[in-house]
């Protein structure tokens, strides 16, 4: 018997596309997903990582596959919008996890930097959100889920083309949800506080920081990709359909000092 909770939480049918989906966040997205009742197409640039995340979804009895893609390449992100839905069908849950960490201090960027950064942590969202939210729009339902960052809202730590990055995703999320959501496509922003992943071992690596970060927070730790399991469900499901253009915090309380 069907109860409402399932209604609201279950993806069975459901397929998502999750870009950064063989670490950190988007791992630990991509198997809640999964879990979740959702097919799952994962994607990234490192074909080592990608094979042994997809190896452990299927161990795992979840429909899954993976497709290599560096989303600073233009001609990528092309390839990974028509490849994705030759495996389960159509997307309708995008999880732009994907990003790059360059975070030297503002007057020591390059051009090569910010380009870079923007190539990775913005536009590669925008076109994937262009190809697939129409799509999503057309079928009258669809979930976009961008992944932010405390730079988002705020500036600390060298924020430099990461912090720019971060603040127009939010910006991008918005505007995806003015176009899309009167025809069921949510999108929303998750805001991570410092969350301990390869992504940031560079910063975990300096004597200190990780303690120091943790005592920001309320609940007196750092983050963990295992965190974002929860939120991920709730936004690409049906529970999530007035919920669109947020920006939701999932921090321990980092962002309230």
């Amino acid at each position: 018997m069907t109860t409402p909770t399932d209604t609201l939480f279950s993806l069975t049918g459901r397929t998502a596309l999750v870009t950064g989906g063989s670490s950190g966040i988007g791992h630990a997205i991509a198997h809640a997903l999964g879990h979740a009742g959702a097919s799952v197409v994962i994607a990234a640039r490192r074909t080592t990582e990608l094979t042994r995340t997809l190896t452990q979804l299927h161990d795992h009895h979840i429909s899954a596959a993976a497709i290599t893609a560096d989303l600073a390449d233009p001609d990528d992100i092309t390839r990974l919008c028509h490849q994705a839905p030759t495996h389960f069908g159509d997307i309708d849950i995008l999880v732009n996890s994907a990003a790059n960490n360059i975070r030297a201090p503002m007057a020591e960027l390059t051009t090569d930097d910010y380009q870079k950064t923007m190539a990775v942590n913005i536009t590669a969202p925008y076109l994937l959100g262009q190809h697939f939210g129409p799509r999503m729009a057309r079928r009258g339902w669809g979930r976009i889920i961008n992944i932010g960052s405390q730079q988002s809202h705020k500036a600390f730590g060298d924020s430099g083309a990461y912090g720019i990055s971060k603040a127009a995703i939010t910006g991008l999320t918005r505007s995806q949800a003015e176009a899309w959501s009167p025809h069921g496509v949510c999108a929303n922003t998750i805001i991570p506080g410092f969350v301990l992943t390869p992504l940031t071992e560079p910063a975990q690596a300096i004597p200190g920081r990780v303690e120091a970060l943790a005592a920001r927070t309320m609940t007196g730790r750092n983050g963990l990709p295992a965190d974002f399991a929860g939120i991920a469900v709730l936004l690409a499901g049906n529970a999530s359909a007035y919920i669109t253009g947020q920006a939701i915090c999932v921090d321990g309380g980092f962002s309230v000092h």
